[in-house]
């Protein structure tokens, strides 16, 4: 049984293409531009691919909005990493996921948010599912999501000190006072 789609996705872009349409587009902006191949089964042939693009945070919106021009943007996850003088953030997305067997596309989009602006711009208004993965990286990282309505704490206790970021590497994050054993 064929899953039932949107017309629009019968115009599958190769993963070439869309990299050469983001690089037209986003010249300038973003720092690079990688399409990767896993590769997997018997005769190790590449299995997915995933296009990872690093870009500039004031172009991090246009980059979402082009990529969801080309086909619907499935949102999976944000991932964050202290690396010194920025938090980074790599929001892993897909595309083309109805155009048939083997033609999805992962997108990782990777942001670099300098903690003395730890501010991005949310993409609650685009993608609704994408609050809890900003409020988790938010209470975690400290990075502030503009434009999210609840910015509510989801997996540390209500009563914690907000001012310690679990993830930082750096004096926000937790001393060895503030964790207690489990068991």
């Amino acid at each position: 049984m064929k899953p039932r789609c949107a017309e629009y996705t019968e115009e599958y872009v190769s993963p070439d293409k869309v990299l050469s349409l983001l690089r037209r587009k986003f010249r300038k902006s973003a720092d690079s531009m990688e399409l990767r191949d896993y590769k997997g089964g018997a005769g190790n042939e590449t299995a997915y691919q995933c296009l990872w693009v690093q870009v500039e945070k004031q172009r991090f919106l246009d980059l979402v909005d082009e990529l969801r021009e080309i086909d619907f943007l499935h949102f999976h996850i944000t991932s964050g990493d202290d690396i010194g003088e920025a938090v980074q953030l790599n929001y892993h997305f897909s595309i083309f996921r109805c155009a048939g067997r083997g033609k999805r596309l992962g997108v990782t989009v990777t942001v670099d948010v300098p903690k003395d602006d730890l501010v991005m711009p949310s993409l609650w208004s685009r993608i609704p599912g994408i609050e809890y993965s900003e409020r988790e990286i938010r209470e975690m990282l400290g990075v502030d999501f503009d434009g999210l309505p609840n910015k509510a704490l989801v997996f540390l206790p209500e009563d914690w000190n907000e001012d310690i970021k679990p993830w930082r590497r750096d004096e926000t994050g937790p001393r060895p006072e503030d964790i207690r054993e489990l068991s």
